[in-house]
């Protein structure tokens, strides 16, 4: 028990080392975009349920890169101003699963299939969700989740972004958004780097197989039983999607289906604290119609991008062999960790500075960061601590 607690802990380390370098790209890309594309306006082009505006949409989630509690509150804002729900929906998924730093994080650990699988299926669970939501269009729920929405007064920041990334205040702001990125997800991401590597180091590769009928042959009703599966499996973890990489990783190396892994993957809106947040912006019931048609629409783009790329042949045979590679060596990595290291040396500068200007900036309100969430964290840094303790010295 020792050494696999040690071992567990070295796992989720290492989980983290190879990724550590594209975490901190994406974030940067992100801030950039976040301190220099004004996002006041967005409400007034989705007013309506066009191609469009769902369009539209979809591009300003993808630019507007965050974690899923900010997408919440993001999205919430967009509501209230007057954004149509359809567009609002879109929104919320491409702002969690169609953002830099996650097809960088997929590419690191599941390679290239995954990350084109993301961003086409990602287009795709969009246009699915439009759909079902045009067919079942609940006017009374929405109309009682306007009355929910409250008005809390945001200030609108104008300007013009050619002028802003010529000043200093630019790029300070640029070092602010990064540090609060960080602040925003951290929890989120040690929790879910620790639970990977105690899942790859105590479940056994035979508890999934079972889960997932991995021994079975790859018929529909296996295929459609992983696609189903694998969105519960992401409820279990109460994560996002930036968390939830590394244990889709393992889920892939014990022969789990491509349907459930990107299943799993798309699953981080219907996750249980995301719909609580969505119980306090718009009520249960709203909540509740909300998860549901994200579920649908993840089985049926899971199972569309498994088929087609089982058509085209470019389905993986397996994930990246990240498991079984020595993490702390002397290779690429190694090099673009210590030059991401400079950058965020960088940006806590840049945010230091900020603090010390004149310079302002409005952050959004974020829901779900719970004492729960906060203790699982905690437990999550005492177990990686104690675990290297027992690998090194005993």
């Amino acid at each position: 028990m020792i050494e696999k607690i040690g071992e567990a802990a070295f796992t989720s380390l290492g989980f983290f080392w190879k990724s550590g370098w594209a975490f901190v790209l994406g974030y940067f890309i992100s801030s950039m975009i976040q301190a220099f594309i004004p996002q006041d306006k967005m409400g007034k082009y989705m007013g309506n349920a066009k191609l469009k505006s769902v369009g539209l949409s979809t591009f300003f989630g993808a630019i507007s890169s965050s974690c899923s509690f900010a997408a919440l509150a993001a999205g919430r804002s967009l509501f209230k101003k007057g954004a149509h729900f359809i567009p609002t929906l879109a929104f919320l998924f491409a702002s969690t699963n169609l953002v830099i730093e996650l097809g960088i994080l997929i590419y690191v650990f599941l390679g290239w299939q995954f990350v084109v699988a993301e961003l086409i299926g990602g287009v795709v669970l969009i246009f699915v969700t439009w759909i079902l939501v045009k067919l079942t269009y609940p006017k009374k729920l929405i109309e009682d989740a306007r009355e929910n929405v409250n008005d809390e007064g945001e200030e609108e920041e104008q300007f013009d972004w050619k002028k802003k990334i010529k000043t200093k205040n630019g790029w300070l702001q640029v070092g602010h958004e990064f540090v609060m990125n960080w602040k925003m997800v951290w929890k989120e991401i040690t929790i879910g780097f620790t639970i990977a590597g105690i899942m790859a180091t105590f479940v056994t590769d035979n508890t999934w197989k079972t889960f997932f009928l991995a021994d079975q042959s790859d018929s529909f009703l296996k295929i459609l039983e992983n696609a189903i599966i694998g969105p519960l499996v992401a409820m279990l973890t109460f994560i996002g999607s930036m968390g939830n990489i590394p244990i889709s990783t393992i889920l892939a190396s014990s022969g789990v289906a491509f349907a459930g892994i990107m299943a799993f993957i798309y699953s981080d809106l219907v996750v249980p604290p995301i719909v609580a947040v969505h119980k306090k912006y718009y009520g249960l019931k709203t909540a509740l119609y909300i998860a549901g048609i994200f579920y649908i629409s993840i089985i049926l783009t899971a199972l569309g991008m498994h088929y087609s790329f089982t058509a085209l042949g470019i389905i993986p045979e397996q994930a990246k062999q990240i498991m079984n590679e020595q993490p702390f060596k002397i290779d690429y990595t190694f090099w673009l960790n210590i030059g991401f290291i400079l950058i965020t040396a960088l940006a806590l500068f840049l945010n230091y500075k900020f603090k010390h200007s004149d310079a302002k900036a409005s952050m959004m309100k974020m829901e779900g960061d719970s004492s729960i969430k906060t203790w699982m964290t905690y437990l999550s840094i005492i177990f990686l601590v104690v675990g290297v303790i027992l690998k090194l010295f005993i």
